[in-house]
């Protein structure tokens, strides 16, 4: 590669970040001291799916409730999985029930992800030695450089208790979550939960190493399924990515309407053809993101498809005042998601996630009921609005456009 070819590539890619870690910075230090507004919530709904059920949680509080109650009545197993497990009281409250449960004969895993408690004490990632504990290291790739498949984080959030009760969804534990966050996680009882700890223990022993040693985690589960539920896992070390196409699979076959929150949206282009054309043949389709998130860079490059988005038909609201970190949605009143995973290339073709497929009618209700809870707290972007918008935004835009691939 000739000079003046490495000194444009530069260009294109380091102005790029270096606006994106202007914008990062400024827009940390606007935050500082800033709480977000309340915000409407509906209470924990359950639903009946065969012979269990589905529980669905939108304020942090009551999960978190229902968890540590969960883990306070364990006696036999707990599998305990958390991207973002903060030392803050709610954190210490988790740890200390699951200290307390494995005191008393529990068998207890957990797992947490190191790069993303970089900034948590290292005090509080120090456990009894009862438990088992696999920290995700900040990096797993060792002398593999260039093997892409080692490089991504382990964004999943999971408790299984013994074999009757799993929980799953956008939560990570923190106290800002338990309150100042609307997200969504489900609770599952019955044959779901055996899905829920396979997809523990294979990420467990897929990635123990020589620690906890060397042991691995074997489960008596039963073979039996509820097939109104299915658990999809991307395992990047693996190079298995079965999320994107679950989404794809079930926009390109809904006729009436595609309700989809999203906390950070920056789809690829597949995905956005595939919103595109559902819109153009009629069916209702309504993204709700949030107006501002907690990665500014983000916001910023989901902008960059409202256009295409807007000028097809897809009808695009912002929720106000909080941060939205849900990443649901619900199809014709039959299919419906919650999980892990973010519509961006990270968590489809990067990340460890997880997300629980129901194909049930009334788990469809309840989620409409949800999107619907939501809306009221969000305002609709008009085409008109951001054909309008100014010069500045639309520089902006275009100067962030290459990080898309990579985010």
């Amino acid at each position: 590669m000739g000079a003046l070819a490495k000194r444009a590539l530069l260009t294109f890619f380091g102005i790029p970040l270096v606006v994106a870690l202007v914008m990062t910075l400024v827009d940390s230090y606007r935050r500082r001291g800033k709480k977000p507004k309340p915000f409407p919530t509906d209470p924990p709904g359950d639903v009946q799916i065969g012979d269990g059920s589905v529980r669905t949680y939108t304020y942090g509080q009551h999960l978190y409730d229902d968890m540590l109650d969960a883990i306070a009545s364990a006696k036999e197993q707990i599998l305990f999985e958390s991207y973002i497990w903060k030392g803050d009281e709610v954190g210490e409250r988790f740890k200390r029930a699951l200290t307390e449960a494995a005191g008393r004969g529990v068998e207890v895993y957990a797992i947490y992800d190191g790069f993303a408690n970089l900034v948590v004490a290292p005090r509080f990632k120090q456990f009894g030695p009862r438990l088992r504990v696999l920290e995700y290291p900040v990096y797993s790739a060792g002398w593999r450089f260039f093997d892409i498949r080692r490089y991504g984080r382990d964004h999943r959030k999971i408790l299984v208790v013994d074999d009757r009760v799993g929980f799953v969804g956008g939560y990570n534990i923190g106290t800002a979550y338990a309150t100042e966050w609307r997200d969504t996680h489900v609770r599952i009882t019955g044959p779901g939960v055996w899905d829920l700890k396979r997809a523990f223990a294979d990420f467990w022993n897929l990635n123990r190493g020589s620690r906890n040693g060397g042991r691995p985690l074997l489960l008596e589960t039963a073979s039996d399924w509820e097939p109104r539920i299915r658990m999809h896992r991307n395992i990047p070390r693996l190079w298995i990515f079965p999320i994107r196409a679950m989404y794809l699979e079930a926009i390109n076959r809904a006729y009436k309407h595609v309700l989809m929150t999203q906390a950070y949206f920056v789809p690829d282009s597949d995905f956005v053809e595939a919103l595109m054309a559902a819109a153009q043949r009629g069916v209702d389709v309504r993204l709700l993101v949030p107006e501002t998130s907690n990665h500014v860079v983000a916001d910023w490059l989901s902008r960059g498809y409202y256009a295409e988005l807007l000028a097809s038909g897809v009808r695009i609201f912002r929720y106000q005042g909080a941060m939205v970190h849900a990443k649901t949605a619900t199809i014709d009143g039959r299919w419906s998601t919650v999980g892990t995973a973010n519509i961006d290339r990270l968590s489809m073709t990067g990340n460890y996630e997880i997300n629980v497929e129901f194909i049930d009618p009334e788990m469809a209700a309840q989620m409409e009921r949800v999107f619907a809870t939501d809306l009221g707290n969000a305002r609709e972007l008009t085409r008109e609005e951001w054909e309008n918008r100014g010069v500045h935004r639309k520089f902006t835009e275009l100067v962030l456009a290459p990080l898309r691939p990579f985010l």
